[in-house]
């Protein structure tokens, strides 16, 4: 009886030794996998300022006629997020809740520009509870930033100069424009773009 309890006690500490090894042998994999899949970037577009560009004022107005100033040097916010939306799109829609749980969760100054009729985004407004952010209504910012397709993000820092942008549609999207920026690479395409390099 004795020599069966030992017996199985030995088996077990070798299981429990087995089951370690297989799990430091799956967590492993799951770094490698890790590295191997690239993050889904925001995709940026050719149009308006650069990435690494100072932006210039840009006078507009909110939806309740008060002067706005989009862009340029401000003071007490480090991170700007200028989120370019519109009643008429369905994925600026389902991005609105992403993009205010996103600004929260990164401490991210969050504004929302867009040029459409001002009835519908005070619509828009009041079904995704918005009547807290400042929301430009315009084709002022629009222009400037060269913005041509919608959902579209622009990160800018302090000095007003652009970390990040591009169009948007999930959170992963999203939270792409921070990483680049504080990877200190123009865009998550281009860091990808530079993992195949050294892998070529």
């Amino acid at each position: 009886m004795l020599t069966s309890l030992i017996l199985s006690q030995i088996l077990s500490w070798i299981m429990i030794l087995g089951l370690g090894v297989a799990l430091l042998a799956v967590a492993r994999q799951v770094g490698v996998l890790h590295i191997r899949v690239a993050p889904a970037g925001a995709l940026t577009t050719s149009g308006g300022p650069a990435v690494g560009d100072a932006t210039v004022k840009v006078d507009a107005r909110s939806l309740d006629g008060a002067p706005v100033t989009i862009g340029g040097h401000t003071h007490d916010v480090p991170l700007r997020l200028l989120m370019f939306v519109s009643a008429q799109c369905p994925l600026c829609k389902s991005i609105i809740p992403m993009a205010k749980s996103f600004a929260r969760d990164e401490r991210v100054a969050l504004t929302f520009i867009g040029d459409d009729d001002a009835a519908a985004q005070r619509a828009m407004i009041a079904q995704h509870g918005l009547e807290t952010y400042l929301f430009v209504n315009g084709p002022e910012a629009g222009q400037a930033f060269g913005v041509a397709k919608l959902p579209y993000a622009v990160l800018l820092d302090a000095e007003g100069a652009i970390l990040s942008k591009g169009l948007v549609n999930s959170r992963e999207h999203l939270e792409s424009l921070v990483v680049a920026h504080e990877m200190g690479i123009r865009t998550v395409q281009d860091y990808i773009g530079s993992l195949k390099a050294q892998a070529a």
